[in-house]
């Protein structure tokens, strides 16, 4: 859900997880329908850019999120958004802010905890196994890793996750947010970037398609390659804290979203790139109001 660049940060490497989880008698509750986002009907008002796609499609014009606006991160719990916000992002199956930029998280490269039922019947072969058949699991998060190893499973998950992005478009939405980018770290060397990025290529043509922009989650090993896939922006989780919040701007410019979880993060990001992108200061859990961990500020 959050915090994916601090894996990446541990010495010696991310720490991966491999192991059978118990996760059918734990879902059951959750009912077993297709993942899909919740039908609303918002619109935001942005202003319209062009913007390139990948050699091979054709370009689409999509609504870039304004540079340098109030932002609000709201994967956790939907909630009116603070006084002066203009972009949010939320989950999929949340409605759309009326009246403002929405970003519409997607958990692209892994399974959220409540859909685990859904893809172990429909789609088994889909999810990540280590040599011994126990599946790859994001310990952090206790999500199973989406096994975008080879072309035709990359083409099968761009799939269901393509219907998502529809259903993102017509829920409202302006753009995606695809997290997970960077499950290759947590992949006990199963997947690669190379597969993360032909993935994106599947993933950011039908975006576009759908008039939506799609942005870059945190990653900075792409480099420059996340843009030549097509994805439009950057939304990074701490570049304050890491100092990586150039290694974003260098390739998107002023189209960078940060969130930072501590104070003292949020101070340096703000000093630093505070004047030019979007900055915020979130509790890692992305609590609503009313929580005790709830944090918002922006600079």
């Amino acid at each position: 859900m959050v915090l994916r660049n601090v894996a990446v940060h541990l010495a010696a490497g991310a720490v991966l997880v491999a192991a059978t989880i118990g996760f059918g008698t734990a879902m059951a509750a959750e009912g077993d329908a297709t993942p899909g986002p919740t039908p609303t009907a918002a619109d935001g008002d942005a202003t319209t850019a062009a913007t390139g796609a990948p050699a091979g499609t054709a370009s689409a014009a999509v609504t870039l999120p304004p540079v340098d606006a109030r932002f609000d991160y709201q994967i956790g719990q939907a909630y009116a958004p603070p006084s002066g916000v203009t972009v949010v992002s939320r989950d999929r199956e949340a409605a759309p802010a009326a009246g403002l930029y929405n970003i519409c998280y997607v958990n692209a490269f892994q399974v959220q905890p409540h859909e685990v039922t859904w893809w172990q019947r429909n789609h088994d072969d889909l999810l990540l196994r280590d040599a011994d058949g126990e599946y790859v699991v994001d310990g952090d998060w206790n999500e199973i890793l989406l096994d975008i190893s080879t072309a035709a499973k990359r083409t099968a998950i761009a799939g269901i996750v393509n219907d998502w992005i529809d259903g993102c478009a017509a829920d409202g939405f302006q753009a995606v947010e695809p997290d997970n980018i960077d499950s290759y770290y947590r992949s006990d060397d199963l997947l690669t970037l190379d597969d993360a990025v032909e993935y994106l290529k599947l993933l950011a043509p039908h975006t576009h398609a759908a008039g939506l922009a799609i942005g870059q989650k945190n990653t900075t090993e792409l480099g420059t390659r996340g843009k030549a896939a097509g994805l439009d922006f950057a939304i990074a989780e701490e570049c304050g804290r890491y100092d990586e919040c150039g290694d974003y701007t260098r390739v998107y410019g002023d189209n960078v979203i940060d969130i930072e979880y501590t104070d003292d993060a949020y101070t340096k990001a703000c000093a630093a790139v505070g004047a030019r992108v979007s900055v915020v200061r979130r509790d890692v859990d992305v609590t609503a109001p009313g929580s005790r961990t709830y944090v918002y500020r922006a600079c």
